[in-house]
């Protein structure tokens, strides 16, 4: 376990990306290079549940704490997902009190939750780390509950007051779609929900988290008071850094024939 639930308990502003490709080797790079979190995304990349495992290995030496997403709350594959070892679940298209609940039930184990409970699996060490893990699971697991839809945004303060719900994670591409000001991350209504959720996560003691579009953005919802920070992806880093070395291998060419001429 990488404690990414106590850092934020402890008010430290945390940095992550996505891992959409279902790459082990692409997770494994990334995972080396610094972050303190990464998601590896079953909603919208292109792995799998095996892919995330092969994932979490490769993830295992780094820095980087593995948080997973997947695509509805389903008590069976937040129950995989966790026996692999992922720290953490975010759970998308959240719109109710009654749905953040229900998800956060699916992670923890009787009394408090609905979690089945297996031994020989990655996440307790194949049983040599049982009761270290059982017993941490409140402590250690983050709950992550993105806000993206109309309905999320009028239960915010029920949301956050849930035990096990750690951070309200704004989703912008849904978030303004659904507001009708798809990718204006100015306008007056996005940034009215952007100081809504920020406010019901510290009242509740959570944390506020954002997928940014772009580093840039980093003073606006700093500021805001998000703390749970996440911009680009595997994907991304690689298809801009293919465009550029694409880019400054062309420009030399251009060069350098003008030059014979």
């Amino acid at each position: 376990m990488k404690k990414i639930k106590q850092r934020l308990q402890n008010g430290d502003t945390l940095h992550g990306c996505w891992l959409n490709m279902g790459s082990s080797l692409s997770a494994e790079m990334v995972g080396k290079s610094g972050f303190d979190w990464v998601l590896v995304d079953l909603e919208h990349g292109a792995g799998n549940e095996k892919d995330a495992l092969h994932q979490f290995q490769a993830l295992e030496h780094g820095s980087a704490a593995a948080i997973t997403r997947i695509e509805s709350v389903s008590r069976p594959r937040v129950h995989r997902i966790l026996d692999m070892g992922s720290e953490g679940i975010m759970f998308p298209q959240i719109r109710t009190v009654e749905e953040a609940r229900e998800a956060i039930a699916a992670m923890r184990y009787a009394p408090d939750g609905v979690r089945g409970t297996a031994i020989y699996v990655r996440a307790t060490n194949y049983g040599k780390q049982l009761d270290e893990y059982y017993q941490g699971v409140k402590d250690n697991l983050l709950g992550v509950i993105q806000i993206e839809t109309l309905e999320s945004l009028k239960n915010l303060e029920g949301i956050a007051a849930i035990d096990g719900v750690d951070v309200l994670f704004i989703g912008p591409a849904d978030l303004t779609m659904a507001l009708g000001i798809f990718w204006q991350f100015d306008h007056p209504q996005y940034q009215k929900a952007l100081k809504a959720t920020a406010a019901a996560a510290e009242k509740a003691g959570k944390a506020a988290g954002v997928l940014m579009a772009d580093p840039a953005q980093y003073e606006m919802y700093y500021k805001l008071g998000f703390r749970f920070l996440a911009c680009g992806s595997d994907a991304t880093f690689i298809n801009k850094g293919a465009a550029t070395m694409a880019a400054q291998l062309h420009q030399n060419r251009t060069q350098f024939e003008q030059s014979k001429e």
